[in-house]
C-alpha cells in the first residue's frame, strides 16, 4: 500500500468521522474532507446528515474540505418515496437508501472523479477482501453494539472495493478516546440522533395529498370496528398505544391494509410471524444453493434469528424463521447474515404468519 493513496472520508462534524478522518491522516493517507449537504431542519440534536463542525476538525486536521449541496437530490431520491411508503402503510428505513445512494453512490463518484483510491466513513462495520476472486465481505462490527453493518447490506462489490471503515475494528469508548488524543472538538460531542427528518409525522403530511391523510377503521382479526385511526401513515406494525381504542386486555397492530384503509389489531401473540418474503435482494456473497440456511435480522435492533432462505438464487426470496418472531414489519429491511458476514438483504414486502 502506497502511504499516499487519496481518500475521501465523508465528515458529519460527529465524533466517529471525525476520528475515521484522523486515522487516516495519522496512517499517512492524503485525505480530503467532505460533507453533504442534504437535510437541515430547525437546529437540535445532532443528525448524521449533519455538517456542523466538519469545516472546523478538517482545519484542525490540515485538510481541505468541501461541502456539496445535495438538498434537492436528497428530497427527491429519499425523503418522498419515505413519504409514500408512510401514506401506504409501510415503515421505511431511509438510511439503508441514503447510504446506497449518496455517501456511497454521489460521493463516492465524486471522489472517483477526483482520482480518490478510496472512500471513507465513519460506519462500525467491516470489509474483508478477497484478493483470489477480488470480492469483498461485509462483517460486523467489532463493537456489536454499535454495528451498522445492516445500513450498509445494499452497497454493491463495485462500492465495497473502494471503502475503508477505519472504525470497523475498535469501540465506541476507544473511537472516544482517540479523539481526545487527537485533541478534536468532536471529542465529546453527543450521539447522532435517528432518522434527520426529525418529526416525520409532519413530513409524511407535508408530502401527502389530502385524501391520503384519511383515517379508517381500527377493527379485531373478527373484523369487528373498535374505533377509528387518523391515518395510516401514522401507525406501525407492533404498536400498541395511540390506537384511540379501550380493550379488556392490551392490543397491537397486526396488520396494516393500505386499500380499506384498515387498522387490524390482536392480542400480543397475534404478532407472531412465521416468516417473511423480500424483494429487490442484493447479495453479497453468492448463496450457493436455492435454499440456504442463515440468520436474519429484521429491524436495526433486532437480534439476527436462525432461518431458512427459499428461492435465494433470485431477486426476491421466502423466509422461514426457525422459531416463529414477532412484528415483521413491511417496508423494513430484512439482512441475511452468515456468522459475521452480511450474505445479503433485501426489502420486507409482507409477512408469513
Amino acid at each position: 500500500m502506497s502511504n499516499r493513496e487519496k481518500v475521501v472520508v465523508a465528515m458529519s462534524g460527529g465524533v466517529d468521522s471525525s476520528v475515521a478522518a484522523a486515522l487516516l491522516v495519522e496512517q499517512g493517507y492524503e485525505v480530503q474532507g467532505v460533507s453533504l449537504r442534504m437535510w437541515e431542519g430547525n437546529a437540535g440534536p445532532r443528525v448524521c446528515s449533519d455538517h456542523r463542525g466538519a469545516k472546523e476538525i478538517a482545519a484542525e486536521l490540515g485538510i481541505p474540505h468541501t461541502l456539496i449541496d445535495l438538498r434537492a437530490e436528497f428530497a427527491d431520491a429519499v425523503v418522498k418515496p419515505f413519504a409514500q411508503n408512510y401514506l401506504h402503510g409501510r415503515t421505511p428505513n431511509p438510511c439503508v437508501a441514503c447510504n446506497r445512494d449518496f455517501k456511497f453512490g454521489v460521493l463516492l463518484k465524486w471522489a472517483k472523479e477526483r482520482r480518490a483510491d478510496y472512500l471513507a466513513t465513519g460506519h462500525y462495520a467491516r470489509i474483508a477482501r478477497h484478493g483470489d476472486s477480488g470480492r469483498s465481505s461485509l462483517l460486523r462490527g467489532a463493537d456489536r453494539s454499535k454495528d451498522q453493518s445492516y445500513f450498509l447490506f445494499a452497497l454493491s462489490q463495485k462500492q465495497l472495493a473502494r471503502t475503508l471503515l477505519p472504525l470497523g475494528e475498535m469501540q465506541k469508548s476507544e473511537v472516544r478516546e482517540s479523539a481526545r488524543r487527537f485533541g478534536l472538538a468532536a471529542a465529546e460531542r453527543p450521539e447522532s440522533q435517528d432518522i434527520c427528518f426529525g418529526d416525520y409525522k409532519a413530513l409524511v403530511a407535508a408530502y401527502a395529498a389530502e385524501n391520503e391523510l384519511s383515517g379508517g377503521d381500527v377493527v379485531d382479526r373478527s373484523g369487528k370496528v373498535l374505533g377509528r385511526h387518523g391515518g395510516i401513515h401514522g401507525v406501525t406494525i407492533g404498536q400498541r398505544r395511540g390506537l384511540g381504542i379501550s380493550a379488556a386486555e392490551p392490543l397491537y397492530v397486526v396488520d396494516i391494509d393500505d386499500a380499506s384503509r384498515r387498522v387490524v389489531v390482536g392480542k400480543k401473540q397475534d404478532l407472531s410471524c412465521a416468516g417473511l418474503t423480500a424483494r429487490s435482494v442484493n447479495w453479497h456473497d453468492d448463496p450457493g444453493a436455492a435454499e440456504v440456511e442463515a440468520e436474519v435480522q429484521i429491524r436495526y435492533r433486532a437480534p439476527a434469528v436462525p432461518c431458512v432462505i427459499h428461492h435465494a438464487r433470485t431477486d426476491s426470496c421466502e423466509v422461514r424463521f426457525r422459531e416463529a418472531f414477532p412484528a415483521v414489519t413491511p417496508g423494513q429491511a430484512a439482512v441475511f447474515y452468515r456468522g459475521e458476514a452480511v450474505l445479503g438483504g433485501g426489502w420486507i414486502e409482507k409477512a408469513i404468519k
